[in-house]
């Protein structure tokens, strides 16, 4: 751990196994712009935003996971690239000095903290008004949720707040996990502009062989054709990816369906 070759590991797998996060965050994009990283963990989209030319602040709230990010961008020799703090979403302005950035990101965060209103006000702290927000929550509809109703809950839906936040995480006991729809994500960013909304993402493999480096399937994806999972990830897929903006900026518009400029 903390060598190249570990970290090159941790990438390798990660985008393996969630394609969609390059697509999503569009890390050459921001080349030589600011981006604020709102939950980097260790570090792996922030390293992506800093070797793509972007000047990186990244934030969490585990200093754990800050010491691994900061030992991975000296072994890539990006530390002049990435500034850390250790903060808490919910009260950024009290650690993170306020300043304008083009990107404000946050990817599997603002649904793990108690009041993701609270996150997601601070974070607006940190935008202008050609800013843009990308942020991705648990997808309420989704085929994770419907397995963790029926296998975990036994179809008592009226438990499936409890249910998803005990079930949510490869580890169970996850203290708190939130999910939204398109429409509950839009209360969420109430005065702002949601210009794109894509879920993604079906997580095909046995747990316990996927913490093995073994990738097998469960048996509804085992003999599933590509393009027909496909399908079913961008209908019911785990996570929600939204990007938003200022409402009347003049940041550009990204299909992330087409993948060109609209």
């Amino acid at each position: 751990m903390g060598s190249r070759a570990y970290f090159d590991g941790v990438e390798s797998r990660k985008y393996f196994v969630e394609p969609h996060i390059p697509t999503f965050a569009e890390f050459d994009r921001w080349h030589g712009k600011k981006v604020l990283e709102v939950g980097c963990g260790i570090g792996t989209d922030t390293i992506s935003f800093a070797r793509a030319g972007a000047q990186v602040t990244a934030v969490d709230l585990s200093e754990e996971s800050l010491a691994v990010a900061r030992r991975r961008a000296a072994v890539f020799g990006l530390a002049d690239r990435i500034t850390f703090y250790q903060a808490d979403a919910e009260r950024l302005n009290e650690v993170v000095p306020v300043q304008e950035y083009d990107l404000v990101y946050s990817f599997g965060v603002v649904h793990h903290t108690p009041c993701p209103e609270d996150a997601v006000r601070q974070m607006r702290r940190y935008m202008g008004p050609d800013s843009v927000l990308k942020i991705m929550v648990y997808h309420r509809y989704s085929w994770k949720v419907l397995r963790i109703l029926l296998r975990y809950g036994k179809g008592a839906f009226w438990k499936l707040d409890e249910l998803i936040a005990r079930h949510s995480e490869a580890q169970t006991g996850c203290p708190v996990t939130y999910s939204y729809s398109r429409s509950t994500i839009r209360a969420l960013l109430d005065g702002l502009c949601v210009r794109d909304a894509m879920v993604d993402h079906i997580f095909p493999y046995r747990i316990p062989e996927y913490k093995r480096y073994e990738y097998k399937k469960i048996w509804p994806f085992r003999w599933m054709p590509r393009p027909l999972f496909r399908v079913l990830e961008r209908m019911w897929g785990w996570h929600l990816c939204v990007t938003a903006g200022p409402v009347g900026g003049a940041a550009p518009l990204y299909s992330q369906d087409l993948g060109v400029q609209r």
